[in-house]
């Protein structure tokens, strides 16, 4: 069978904040039309690698191509243009707390568009009809749930018709309902509107019922990627711990830092 297609890759990437290495030349491919979940321990490189493909942070080494572009050398014109077809769901969804629901979702098409109040208006309804929450657009964020407030984003997120979707943490604090309302948007948006999605979690279940294909990161680098089955049968270690929850293996319980002697030792009264 061949290969489908990428919308997005990064070849050989390195990255680091200062001293820290982040990612260590990483090489993944986002598969066209699919839904791509990128998933593994906290501090691995998951979110990073959603700021890289949205230019928001650039690659000290490597590239990281969307439809073919080295997002890493385009200026700052080609870099919105490029932003224009991709769509973001922040965590908790990031909504403007002193704009109400409908002007929440307007405002890329105000932003990066011509048309008019009337068509925008259109657009938003449609966009907040898809997401079930046509009825909630006077609303301000304050007066939504948790649940509803990610909806709204998602429909944000759509407004430019993206062709790229990236989504972090959009299971984060939810109840089970709205979970599974989120989960199930999150599918029949990517195949109704032929999106590519990324899907940054760490909710085992819902996202392994939802993604074609699951991308584990280790400490920068990919330790396992394929369909959720065979993430779930992989034999790595790292893999191991993390798809089955436990608490030891070769991600550490303790954060790196002085030999246990030295802080305990007999410096008896010495200040940290």
């Amino acid at each position: 069978m061949a290969e489908t297609p990428a919308l997005v890759e990064l070849r050989n990437v390195t990255f680091s904040y200062g001293e820290r290495v982040i990612l260590r030349d990483l090489s993944l491919r986002v598969p066209r039309g699919k839904v791509t979940a990128l998933m593994g321990a906290s501090g691995g490189g998951k979110t990073t690698v959603l700021r890289l493909i949205g230019g928001q942070q650039r690659a000290q080494q490597g590239q990281v191509l969307f439809d073919r572009q080295d997002v890493g050398q385009l200026d700052t014109k080609s870099l919105f243009a490029v932003r224009r077809r991709m769509g973001m769901l922040f965590q908790f969804g990031a909504l403007f707390t002193d704009l109400s629901v409908f002007e929440n979702v307007a405002f890329p098409l105000r932003e990066h568009t011509d048309l008019s109040d009337a068509l925008i208006r259109d657009v938003v309804l449609m966009k907040l009809n898809a997401v079930g929450l046509r009825g909630a657009r006077d609303l301000m964020p304050s007066q939504i749930s948790g649940g509803m407030a990610r909806r709204v984003a998602l429909a944000r997120a759509i407004a430019l018709d993206p062709e790229l979707i990236m989504y972090d943490e959009p299971f984060a604090g939810l109840d089970p309902i709205s979970l599974g309302t989120t989960a199930q948007l999150i599918r029949q948006l990517n195949d109704a509107m032929g999106l590519t999605s990324v899907l940054v979690s760490h909710d085992l279940a819902a996202t392994f019922h939802l993604a074609d294909h699951v991308i584990i990161l280790g400490p920068g680098v990919v330790a396992a990627q394929g369909t959720p089955e065979e993430v779930m049968a992989s034999t790595d270690p790292l893999v191991h711990q993390f798809v089955n929850a436990l608490p030891l293996g070769p991600v550490p319980f303790h954060y790196p830092g002085p030999d246990a002697e030295q802080d305990f030792g007999p410096t008896t009264g010495a200040r940290p």
